[in-house]
């Protein structure tokens, strides 16, 4: 179908896969093909279901607790990243690692690691429960507390006001992050900040497209999975930015007509964790509804890439039999 007159779609760029989502996920389809099935997954690589799928029918097999993994068998550990004791979990169940956690959340994580060790009160913001925030977490539980968003800055304590430091979760909104700190600073006029900013490029970028064209959309379609925080964001910051309505869709037969009632203009963008082919197919079924006139909102470029986990030039699968082999030889079996 042509495009109706006055009818069009503002694609946000950058949207879509981040550096550390693709990294994360060639590191399951590398795995799988060096390797061969099954190759386990704590927790889902990324927070996306079209992902988690596809990576299923191809050998993956997620769990949500190490030992659910046999022993000699290869676990890989999601972008999220883990607490320490995932490692040591691990380790006791005789099972080779591959660890592709963002190299962005390894930096959160040693900062956690470096503040606690310099006896700072580390005030983490994020949100409780997510996997992000529990790895981080993990890494000094006596040294961190989660403030989630400014409700919580009121029953906030620390031992000594001028060694306090506030770190966060890399899928926030930046707009909700900074209001948070801005909260804490009240409450500890010497709350110190992290060395750079913890909320990750992609999600920023992101953000901001969807700032840019959430004025002159009356209607916003994030694609994303409903666990992801990320996207979550994106839908939020599209009604601040001045958007009548935003919607968070998986896939595009979850897109109701009815939202297209009145609307001329059609926002379009996805989360850090959504591959494009489900973005292409939202454009498809908004172009054959008459939105077939696509404007780019391009708000910053993006070139950043991170090299494969170094697990993977290593003969994983012989590691785990030794490991396995040696377990045996301890136990006498």
């Amino acid at each position: 179908m042509t495009a109706s007159p006055g009818r069009r779609v503002l694609l946000a760029a950058p949207r879509g896969y981040c550096a550390g989502v693709d990294r994360a996920v060639i590191a399951v389809e590398k795995a799988l093909e060096q390797y061969g099935a099954p190759v386990y997954v704590r927790h889902e690589i990324v927070h996306n279901k079209y992902v988690v799928q596809t990576l299923e029918k191809k050998g993956a097999i997620f769990v949500e607790r190490t030992e659910e993994v046999p022993p000699g068998n290869i676990v890989m550990f999601s972008a999220h990243g883990v607490a320490p004791a995932v490692h040591e979990e691990a380790a006791r169940g005789k099972l080779a690692t591959i660890d592709a956690t963002c190299p962005l959340v390894t930096k959160v994580h040693k900062e956690a690691v470096r503040f606690a060790g310099e006896d700072y009160d580390i005030l983490l913001i994020g949100h409780e429960g997510h996997e992000e925030v529990i790895g981080t977490s993990g890494e000094a539980p006596d040294h961190i507390q989660l403030v989630d968003g400014p409700a919580d800055v009121a029953k906030v304590e620390v031992r000594d006001e001028s060694k306090v430091v506030w770190l966060s979760q890399t899928t926030l909104s930046v707009d909700e992050t900074m209001e948070t700190v801005d909260a804490l600073k009240e409450k500890f006029p010497k709350l110190i900040s992290p060395p750079s900013d913890d909320i990750c490029y992609a999600t920023q970028n992101r953000q901001l497209a969807v700032k840019q064209m959430g004025a002159e959309a009356e209607l916003v379609i994030v694609v994303g999975s409903r666990n992801s925080s990320n996207s979550k964001r994106l839908v939020e910051v599209a009604k601040l930015a001045g958007s009548r309505e935003a919607y968070l869709v998986d896939f595009a037969s979850e897109i109701d007509e009815a939202w297209l009632e009145g609307v001329t203009t059609v926002g379009v963008t996805s989360g850090a964790s959504v591959p494009e082919v489900l973005v292409e197919e939202v454009l498809e079924f908004l172009a054959q509804r008459g939105y077939g006139d696509v404007e780019l909102v391009k708000a910053a470029e993006e070139s950043i890439t991170f090299s494969l986990p170094k697990e993977l030039r290593r003969d994983l699968r012989e590691e785990a039999a030794a490991l396995v082999a040696e377990r045996k030889g301890t136990s006498g079996e």
